[in-house]
């Protein structure tokens, strides 16, 4: 069992920030396998082009894995995985909704900030 939402995220990231590691790309979509080629929101995640979409699709790959823990019995022992692994891509997903809104809000304060600068330095 591969951490296959933390690896699309990642992709889907190195993606929308302009990273353009190939080693790092190469990595990841090995641990994606036949995942990558799959149609879902694995493969739509790690083919995001912008911070929105991105929340989007992490948020619904979640749904799908949550759906994943709810199905396996209770004596699977991939079920402690599967456990962690749900937990840890809850807390990807609080980070990354934290870090888009964090950017919201720079790019509303620099509207506030350039709007002060014209009340003290008005456009003539």
């Amino acid at each position: 069992m591969a951490c296959h939402e933390i690896a699309a995220l990642r992709l889907g990231l190195m993606r929308v920030l302009g990273i353009n590691d190939e080693a790092e790309r190469a990595h990841e979509l090995a641990e994606l396998g036949d995942a990558a080629r799959t149609p879902g929101p694995i493969a739509s995640l790690m083919a995001a082009t912008d911070l929105e979409t991105l929340v989007t699709l992490f948020g619904t790959s979640l749904v799908d894995l949550g759906e994943k823990v709810a199905r396996a019995k209770p004596d699977d022992p991939k079920l402690p995985y599967l456990r962690s692994l749900l937990v840890l891509t809850k807390k990807v997903e609080l980070e990354l909704r934290g870090h888009v809104d964090g950017l919201a809000r720079v790019n509303r304060e620099l509207e506030e900030m350039h709007d002060f600068v014209h009340e003290i330095f008005p456009a003539n």
